[in-house]
């Protein structure tokens, strides 16, 4: 490894290192549900998850995330891991059922207690905490008042975000409202795979348009608590690309583009919701006067998930958008059956910075499963994850290099998790969980890691 910053790159481009900025943030992602644990303790209360992921056949091997990698009370060693992978900034969410049990009303002291220590725990190791206030686990007890679907409880995440705000805002200045509200809405309400497992095109648009108000309402909660706080929203994007060149598939990608990408970055722009998919879904939104402008609070930064490009062909019989995903033969597939392709992160970046505007890009998650195992030496060989690692990192370089503001790359994941409806049979930690003994090991990829980020500091 040389002192250059030009690292060798596991099959992949040359990692131009020299390109990104010196302020870079280097850190590793989690969420709640995926690795505290701890469900039934100090007050916690159930969220959707915690029911869905009791509903027969809704999780691979029937896992549940009770006790997940029980960071809840390890988090001190999973500290500790950051520091020995060298990174300078964390990812994680707050658990709304944690802090207010109820999804309303007074916050719960111990929650907010467990938070408090953790981002003690990460400034004093030289750890910036990023921190996200919605990552999927909705108090069950709203959901049985309607959940997202419902104006109520986007007002009601407004006011839960202040409490957070106020006790860790100052110390917390990255604030994320959301995390993927195209999963909550489109995969938890319509298709049925995510919680809370329902299948209605009304409720996933009126969840929509309730969580992107819900966005506008909680960054105008936390401003208020913490002047100082610097608000984004994390949305994952795909690049998306016909089949072929017919109409049909023209138009199919069009409509895939609109249900994966605008309708989630235009509204909070300040475009409003996409006229084409409103035509698409045919759902009346429930839209009251004003609700445009608090959607499109001012973001100081912006959040992009990338795992995957998609290539679609017209499905007219199939559900909105009328589109579905094809796979492409002899193209590199992580274990998720996801296709590998590092230059599709490089054309979101470029497609933020030229449609959206010039604020700071986080590349919030990105990362792959990969079917690892210990081995008989106790430690975890995983080139395909090394690799790609590297190529999505060449592709934040050559973004950088373009003009890009890329302030910022969280590897997902820190730790091996509950992987939601995948269970705990999909893993995408730089670092290894044995579930039974709770043990850590990093992976080879985490030591690649370590790596990469010395070598640019050192550059």
């Amino acid at each position: 490894m040389t002192l250059s910053g030009t690292l060798p790159a596991s099959g992949a481009d040359a990692l131009d290192l020299a390109a990104l900025p010196r302020d870079f943030l280097w850190g590793t992602a989690t969420s709640a549900y995926q690795i505290e644990g701890a469900v039934a303790e100090d007050g916690r209360a159930p969220s959707i998850w915690d029911t869905f992921s009791r509903t027969p056949g809704a999780i691979d091997g029937g896992h549940t995330g009770d006790t997940a990698c029980d960071h809840y009370h390890r988090w001190p060693e999973d500290i500790a891991l950051m520091r020995e992978l060298g990174t300078n900034a964390y990812r994680l969410s707050v658990a709304w059922p944690r802090v207010v049990p109820g999804g309303d009303g007074p916050a719960n002291a111990k929650g907010l207690d467990f938070y408090d220590r953790l981002v003690d725990g990460l400034l004093a190791a030289g750890i910036q905490p990023s921190v996200t206030l919605y990552h999927w686990d909705l108090p069950q007890a709203l959901q049985d008042r309607g959940g997202w679907p419902e104006r109520d409880t986007a007002e009601h995440f407004a006011s839960y975000a202040g409490l957070v705000a106020a006790r860790l805002g100052d110390r917390v200045t990255q604030w994320a409202t959301l995390n993927e509200p195209l999963c909550s809405a489109w995969i938890g309400h319509l298709e049925g795979r995510m919680a809370p497992g329902l299948t209605d095109l009304t409720a996933a648009v009126r969840a929509s348009y309730h969580l992107l108000l819900g966005h506008g309402l909680a960054a105008r909660a936390v401003r208020a608590a913490a002047p100082a706080a610097r608000i984004g929203i994390v949305n994952n994007l795909s690049p998306i690309t016909p089949a072929t060149a017919s109409a049909a598939d023209l138009a199919a990608a069009r409509r895939m583009d609109g249900h994966v990408n605008r309708w989630w970055l235009d509204p909070v722009h300040g475009r409003g919701f996409p006229d084409d998919m409103r035509e698409v879904y045919r759902v009346d939104l429930p839209e009251r006067a004003g609700d445009a402008g608090t959607i499109a609070a001012p973001l100081d930064w912006i959040g992009l998930n990338y795992y995957f490009p998609q290539v679609v062909a017209a499905d007219p019989e199939g559900p909105a958008p009328h589109a579905r995903q094809i796979a492409r033969p002899g193209v590199p597939r992580t274990g998720m059956d996801w296709e590998v392709d590092a230059d599709g992160l490089e054309t979101l970046i470029m497609r933020l910075h030229r449609e959206y505007g010039p604020r700071p890009i986080h590349i919030t998650e990105n990362g792959s499963a990969y079917p690892d195992a210990l081995a008989p030496d106790g430690t975890v060989h995983d080139p395909e994850r090394t690799a790609f690692l590297t190529s999505h990192l060449a592709a934040c370089a050559r973004a950088a290099r373009r003009g890009a503001p890329v302030a910022g790359y969280y590897a997902w994941s820190l730790l091996d998790n509950f992987e939601w409806a995948y269970g705990y049979d999909k893993r995408f930690g730089l670092v290894h969980v044995d579930y039974a003994t709770q043990r850590r090991t990093v992976k080879s990829s985490g030591r690649h890691y370590a790596g990469i980020i010395a070598a640019h500091r050192a550059g």
